[in-house]
């Protein structure tokens, strides 16, 4: 158990935290209980630059950086964003703002940015990183996206499918830049589905002038369950910027709705001086609009409105509902992305058809006000809903930008990704607010877990035995004491705080309080120099009642200067007789949060420079001055999931057609996902490191003497589902294998036959035979000298002669290719 001063911020500490002789402070030492708010430090931040709905980019596959006079000229020159009327990412100076001016970026290595990387979110294959939908079988994803640079610009449409939500396919582009009318970028668009199943898909160009206008477009073959050609249409641009709306405060269409006039009606976000607003226009064919004379909302003081979305929710059921439904049990959403503060708001309120207008239910809570209503009250900007017609439910994406430097992000030659697409409903138990969840597909990827039931006394941090914390789902409930609650809410000297208490401006989760904070802390190392805590925080309020706030901290997750670590979140609703519970889902640098069953949202951007691979791990804590809390939660270690390069030799027509990592490798040079287990079988045996794309973790294989290594790595193996081992051969100084050399061979002969038994077993995963489970090929594998891979077999002609036949190999996995790929 760990003293609460590990909780205090790195900077406050005089030694460096990793050289400390371990000695702390008394965590049960007598603390006055909190009378005032701890006005703390607020780290300012402003999100990223503008890109339509979703937004992710990647420079080049081997990461490799602008040189500085282009990074130099990118400063002082007003960007093609700037110039285009979108924003930018402006993160760069903000974390000046809490230091020196003049101090030097973070030195960051290869190691660390390349777990940055996440494991199961969506994010393209290079570059740049807009509607969704769900079409005869595949859901696809198309998303603003910059094939011939790192940085915004040359915008056109990337395209992938999924038929799941979380494995993916990457095609072809969908549309290009390639006409007077998007010449500067095909932005954003949202796709409507007419009664026939046609599509029709509207979307924002910036003309060769930069004015932004909206342009249709449609696939070119309706039968084609991939949609991979769409044909623009040839009396685009559909709509101008009408009279009082200048040229580049003009778009995002929303997915059409039917009137009950029958026709088609839309809404695109736009301003008039501060005022933000959504203008309305009713169609019958998508190639000419009627302006209607209201407009459906709008908000003095809020800005730019962006990325609007309309729809309609359900006030008595929990299923999503068709952008057209209407009626007595509906009420119907709006939401913006404020321009101005990067910020998606949203507002529960009442449509009428007749005149195209919406008015919310608590003006004092609307759209793009500081009282206002969020989804995430983290990192999470420029999101979209669409209706999945297949399983009876509204989804909702967020792009995630980055908190780092635009300098570390062309270092590690990627930024941004999508969060975990999120089923959204109106709370029936509150009526006031919507409920965001993680898609259910989500669990296919869970691994093992482990269930734990804690009491956590005040000032106490405990750590949770999971292994490397690095990827991770975590649902948990917690209680506090009732002798606690009763002995604070009788305390006259415990002064009310919930009026004037607030996540950001606080102090965080080291200001201790009466009841709380208390949650887990991730994305943390032993000695918990670097930490992210998710934590609830309850307060007593002028009217004796209590008011819980659900909060993420960043504010010590980082050694590095140049990244922005703002503490986020808001109150969240809890009624009588519920518990207190959180959903936490880690992957690499990204947390999301769901406080009270997704009333409350948190998405942050992390990221550590010590807890990274198997030195990640999570800790329970509770801060608070008298309260104990109990905790019982479960944590499963998370899968990987797919994301393929596409291939125009084979596209395929589902997940389960797509080959391993072996194949999809010698078939494309450039592929770096799938799952290699890589294996120093030299001097040392009791080294491993599992890699996910990116990612390398490094794990522990010999955990007690007596294990065979070729079992364990076997167990290893099947647990993590690996396609393929890559063995490494010890090598002298000046290049030659070494007399280890033969003895490797020798294992890892031995480990192939083994494998390929084993890998004939079902999958309880896929329940199918499982081509990841065998190990189809051996490599050679010289990181420092950066060869190429070579196939190495065993000297025994007996063990070639079964690794050759008894090898599994799968017949869907493009068996035509099978002998062009693997030569003995």
């Amino acid at each position: 158990m760990a003293s609460t001063d590990a909780l205090l911020p790195i900077s406050a500490r005089e030694e460096d935290p990793l050289l400390s002789d371990g000695s702390r402070s008394d965590p049960n030492s007598e603390t006055p209980l909190r009378r005032r708010p701890f006005k703390g430090l607020l780290a300012v931040s402003f999100g990223l630059l503008f890109i339509a709905f979703y937004v992710a980019l990647i420079a080049t596959h081997d990461g490799s950086r602008s040189d500085d006079a282009k990074i130099d000229e990118t400063e002082t020159t007003m960007s093609r964003a700037r110039l285009a009327g979108v924003s930018e990412k402006s993160n760069d100076q903000l974390w000046k703002l809490s230091g020196d001016r003049n101090a030097a970026a973070f030195a960051w290595n290869n190691s660390m940015l390349s777990w940055q990387r996440t494991a199961f979110h969506f994010q393209p294959e290079q570059n740049w990183m807009n509607g969704p939908l769900f079409y005869k079988g595949w859901y696809h994803f198309f998303y603003q996206y910059n094939p011939n640079a790192a940085v915004w610009g040359d915008i056109v449409w990337g395209h992938s499918v999924s038929k799941d939500l979380i494995h993916w396919v990457h095609l072809p582009l969908a549309m290009v830049a390639d006409q007077w009318y998007d010449a500067n970028g095909v932005w954003t668009g949202s796709a409507t589905i007419l009664p026939d199943g046609s599509i029709v898909m509207l979307y924002t160009g910036s003309t060769d002038k930069s004015v932004q206008v909206q342009n249709l477009a449609y696939p070119e073959d309706p039968n084609d369950p991939l949609l991979l050609k769409w044909v623009k249409f040839s009396g685009n641009p559909v709509l101008v910027p009408p009279p009082g709306i200048l040229p580049k405060d003009f778009r995002d269409p929303t997915t059409a709705w039917k009137t009950s006039a029958g026709k088609w009606r839309i809404t695109i976000g736009s301003k008039i001086n501060r005022t933000g607003i959504s203008l309305v226009y009713d169609t019958t064919d998508f190639k000419t609009f009627e302006k209607l004379d209201t407009l459906l909302h709008r908000v003095p003081n809020t800005g730019m409105w962006e990325c609007v979305d309309f729809y309609p929710v359900s006030k008595t059921a929990v299923n999503g509902l068709d952008t057209s439904v209407n009626g007595p049990d509906v009420k119907h959403i709006v939401k913006a992305s404020m321009d101005d503060t990067r910020i998606d708001h949203y507002a529960v309120g009442t449509y009428f058809d007749s005149n195209g207008t919406w008015i919310p239910d608590d003006p004092t809570i609307d759209v793009g006000i500081s009282t206002s209503l969020r989804y995430d009250y983290g990192k999470f900007y420029a999101s979209k809903t669409f209706y999945d017609q297949n399983k009876g439910r509204r989804i909702l994406w967020g792009w995630i930008g980055e908190s780092d430097s635009e300098y570390a992000d062309v270092q590690k030659g990627w930024s941004s990704l999508q969060g975990i697409p999120r089923t959204v409903v109106l709370d029936t138990k509150t009526g006031k607010n919507l409920v965001q969840w993680p898609v259910e597909e989500i669990k296919s990827l869970r691994l093992s877990s482990k269930k734990f039931d804690i009491e956590v006394g005040p000032g106490s941090v405990v750590p949770v035995d999971v292994g490397s914390a690095a990827q991770l789902d975590i649902e948990a409930e917690f209680e506090i004491k009732k002798e606690s609650l009763d002995k604070i809410l009788g305390d006259a000297s415990v002064m009310a705080e919930a009026e004037e208490f607030s996540c950001q401006t606080n102090g965080g989760s080291t200001v201790r309080g009466a009841l709380g904070p208390f949650g887990f802390l991730v994305l943390t190392d032993d000695k918990l120099s670097e930490q992210t805590p998710v934590y609830f925080y309850v307060a007593k309020g002028k009217d004796s009642k209590l008011k819980t706030f659900f909060c993420t901290d960043t504010s010590r997750s980082s050694f590095a200067n140049d990244v922005v670590k703002p503490i986020y979140g808001s109150s969240v609703p809890v009624l009588k007789g519920e518990k207190l519970t959180m959903r936490i889902l880690v992957d690499h640098s990204i947390v999301e949060a769901f406080g009270q069953g997704g009333r409350t949202c948190i998405t942050s951007r992390v990221y550590p420079t010590k807890a990274i691979y198997g030195a990640t791990k999570l800790f329970l804590f509770n801060n608070a001055i008298d309260a104990a809390v109990t905790a019982s939660f479960k944590v499963w270690q998370m899968n990987s999931a797919f994301i393929h390069p596409y291939s125009e030799d084979a596209v395929p027509t589902s997940i389960d057609e797509i080959p391993p990592n072996a194949v999809r490798r010698k078939i494309d040079s450039n592929w770096r996902g799938g799952f290699s287990l890589g294996v120093d079988l030299g001097l040392s045996r009791t080294g491993i490191a599992i890699s996910k794309g990116y990612t390398v973790r490094p794990l522990t294989v010999l955990k007690s003497r007596g294990q065979k290594l070729e079992t364990r790595l076997l167990e290893i193996a099947e647990e993590e589902e690996v396609d393929e081992f890559i063995i490494g051969l010890p090598r002298s100084s000046d290049g030659k294998e070494t007399i280890q050399s033969n003895k490797v061979r020798s294992v890892a002969g031995r480990l192939a036959v083994q494998a390929a038994e084993r890998g004939l077993k079902k999958s309880e995963r896929q329940n199918r035979e499982d081509a990841y489970a065998a190990v189809i090929l051996l490599e050679r594998y010289f990181s420092t000298q950066g060869l190429g891979t070579e196939i190495i077999l065993p000297k025994s002609l007996d063990l070639q002669e079964k690794i050759k036949k008894g090898a599994f190999v799968d017949p869907d996995f493009f068996p035509e290719k099978l002998e062009e790929n693997y030569t003995f």
